[in-house]
C-alpha cells in the first residue's frame, strides 16, 4: 500500500469528487477528548491524565514507528527520540555488535552504503507480474507445463489487475490536470491568489463549467482555505498518480541497486544505513507525534503518551514494503528493547509471507505488543487479503497484534471513517483516524492527515502509556485491556458498498465493535495484578 495517507480524488467533466470533507467543527487535539466531557468521539487521553495519572510515576517505554522516516529534530519530538546508548554516534564501528553500524537512533533498511536511500518503490503486485514476465515468458495456457499452471493463472489474473490500475491512474493524471488548469484559469480571472468564500460569492461564473466549479469551492473553503485545499488535494493528487504511473506501476522501474542487497534472499539481515530519516519523512513523522509529541512543552501538540522514546526504523517507501524489509525491521526493533511497534503499513500482495510471521512470531516471543493499520480501502479484510497479517501461514494466531480501524469525531452514522477498512474477525478496535493534526517535517510544521494509518499510533500511544505507568504487564495482557476497554457503539453507521450507501451496525465492523478509551484502560490496567 501507498503509505500516503491521500485518499482518491478522481475527476469527473472538470468537477472533483473530493475526499471527505466535512463541514462540522473539530476541536484541536479531538482524539485525546471525552465524548462526554467534550462532545467528541476521542478517547478521553486528557480526562485520564488529569483524573488518573496526576502525581503517578512511569518509565519510559521505547516505541519502534515501522514506517518511512522520522524527523528526529523536530521541536516536538527532538525530545522523545530514542538514543541507542550502546553505540558512539559516527565512528563507524557497530560498538554495541548488533550487526547495524551507528545505529543511534533507528536503522534504515532502506539505505545503501553510500547513505543513498530508496523513496519510490513499485507495488508488490508490479514485482510479482514482473517475476512472473520471466518466468512464462513466451507460454500460453496451452503450453505451460500442468505443474505451473495454478501459478500461472494467477499471474494471468495479476496481470490484467496491473493495466487496470495502471489505466486509472494515467486517466486520474489526465483528470486531475484539467480541472487544475480550469481551476487556475477561474483564480487567475477572479485577479486574488488566495481566494476566501466572499470572494467566491461575489464572483459571477460564466456558463455551467464555472458555476459548478463555484460551487464546489464554495463548499469546500467552509472547511479549509483555498491555499490548503489547491496544495493540499489538487497539487497532491496530480503528485500521486504522477509517482503511481512512473514508480508504482511501472513494471520498468527498479530502485533496490540503491540499497545494495539481495531482494530475492529473505533471510539476509545485515544491510541499509543509519538514516532514520530518509527523503520523505512525512508519515512516519505524522505518525510519531500522535503516539508521543512532547506532553512537557507548549508548543504544536500532545501526544497520547507521555513517557516514550520513538526509535525510527525505516522499511516502508512510496510504495509498497517489501516482506524482507518488514521481518527484518520488527526483529530490529524487538532485539533494540521496543515493547510496542506501530505499523501504518499494508498491501493487498505477499511475496514471503512466511519470512514476516517468523519474525511476528519472534517479537511476540519478545513481549512487544505490534499494532498495525487496518487500511484504507473500505474493505472488509475478513476476507479481502490484507499484509502484513496476525493471521500466520499455519492457521494460528499473534496473540499480541492489535488490528486498528480509523473513526470519525461525531457520534452518529459518520463514526466509521469513509475510507477505513472494517473486519469482524481482522480488525479489533477503531480508533480516531480522520483529520489528525500532528508533526511533519522540517521547519517544525504540523499538518492534518486522515487514514487507519493515523488511528494505528492512537492505539500504539495508548498502549505504550499503559506499558509505562503498569510496567509489570505483559503485551498479551496490555492488548486484553485495550479490548476489553473500548466504548461500545451500539448504533448503526453509513458506508459505501459499490456505488450505494447502506447503513449497518458498528458492532460488525470489528471484534469489539467499539472505539479504544484511555480512561477505561487505565482504570481496567489498575486492576491487574
Amino acid at each position: 500500500m501507498n503509505k500516503n495517507t491521500f485518499k482518491n480524488l478522481l475527476v469527473v467533466a472538470l468537477v472533483a469528487l473530493m475526499p471527505y470533507v466535512s463541514v462540522a467543527q473539530r476541536k484541536a487535539n479531538w482524539q485525546n477528548l471525552d465524548l462526554k466531557l467534550d462532545s467528541t468521539f476521542g478517547i478521553s487521553t486528557e480526562r485520564a491524565y488529569k483524573e488518573l495519572l496526576k502525581g503517578k510515576k512511569s518509565t519510559p517505554v521505547i516505541v519502534a514507528v515501522l514506517d518511512g522516516g522520522v524527523d528526529l529534530n523536530h521541536e516536538d519530538l527532538k525530545r522523545v527520540i530514542w538514543s541507542n546508548k550502546k553505540e558512539i554516534a559516527g565512528n563507524g564501528i557497530d560498538d554495541d555488535k548488533n550487526g547495524y553500524i551507528d545505529d543511534v537512533n533507528g536503522w534504515n533498511f532502506l539505505g545503501g552504503k553510500d547513505g543513498k536511500s530508496v523513496e519510490f518503490e513499485t507495488l508488490e503486485l508490479t514485482r510479482l507480474v514482473r517475476r512472473d514476465n520471466a518466468r512464462f515468458a513466451g507460454l500460453t495456457s496451452e503450453t505451460v507445463a500442468a505443474k505451473d499452471k495454478n501459478d500461472y493463472d494467477v499471474f494471468i489474473t495479476n496481470r490484467a489487475e496491473l493495466e487496470k490500475r495502471l489505466i486509472t491512474a494515467k486517466s486520474n493524471v489526465q483528470g486531475i490536470a484539467g480541472f487544475k488548469y480550469v481551476l487556475e484559469q477561474l483564480v487567475k480571472k477572479m485577479g486574488v491568489t488566495n481566494p476566501t468564500v466572499a470572494d467566491f460569492e461575489k464572483f459571477k461564473p460564466e456558463g455551467q463549467q464555472e458555476e459548478r466549479m463555484k460551487a464546489t469551492l464554495l463548499d469546500i473553503l467552509k472547511e479549509m482555505d483555498f491555499k490548503t485545499f489547491y496544495e493540499g488535494q489538487i497539487v497532491a493528487g496530480y503528485k500521486q498518480y504522477t509517482e503511481q504511473v512512473k514508480y508504482n506501476l511501472n513494471l520498468d522501474y527498479n530502485p533496490r541497486d540503491i540499497v545494495g542487497d539481495d531482494p530475492n534472499n529473505s533471510t539476509e539481515r545485515f544491510y541499509g544505513n543509519n538514516d532514520i530519516k530518509g527523503p520523505d519523512a512525512l508519515h512516519g513523522s505524522h505518525v510519531s507525534g500522535i503516539i508521543g509529541a512532547d506532553r512537557t512543552n507548549d508548543l504544536g501538540i500532545k501526544g497520547v503518551a507521555d513517557n516514550v522514546m520513538i526509535m525510527g526504523v525505516r522499511n516502508t517507501p512510496n510504495g509498497d514494503e517489501r516482506d524482507k524489509d518488514v521481518a527484518n525491521a520488527i526483529r530490529y526493533a524487538a532485539d533494540n528493547g521496543a515493547k510496542v511497534l506501530n505499523m501504518s503499513f499494508g498491501k493487498a500482495y505477499s511475496w514471503d509471507k512466511a519470512v514476516v510471521d517468523e519474525a511476528v512470531k519472534y517479537a511476540v516471543s519478545k513481549d512487544v505488543l505490534l499494532v498495525q493499520a487496518a487500511g484504507n480501502d473500505n474493505a472488509n479484510i475478513d476476507v479481502e487479503p490484507n499484509f502484513p497479517s496476525r493471521k500466520y501461514l499455519d492457521g494460528k494466531i499473534a496473540t499480541s497484534y492489535i488490528v486498528v480501524g480509523a473513526s470519525n469525531y461525531k457520534d452518529d452514522e459518520s463514526l466509521k471513517a469513509e475510507f477505513s477498512n472494517y473486519g469482524k474477525t481482522a480488525v479489533d478496535v477503531f480508533a480516531p483516524g480522520v483529520r489528525i493534526n500532528s508533526t511533519v517535517p522540517d521547519n517544525n510544521k504540523y499538518a492534518e492527515e486522515d487514514g487507519t494509518s493515523m488511528a494505528a499510533p492512537v492505539v500504539t500511544g495508548l498502549a505504550a502509556l499503559i506499558r509505562s505507568y503498569y510496567p509489570k504487564l505483559t503485551a498479551v495482557q496490555v492488548k486484553e485491556i485495550i479490548l476489553k476497554s473500548v466504548v461500545k457503539v451500539n448504533h448503526n453507521v453509513n458506508m459505501m458498498k459499490g456505488a450505494e450507501t447502506v447503513s449497518v451496525p458498528f458492532s460488525d465492523l470489528s471484534v469489539t465493535g467499539g472505539i479504544v478509551n484511555t480512561y477505561n484502560a487505565l482504570k481496567l490496567a489498575a486492576t491487574y495484578k
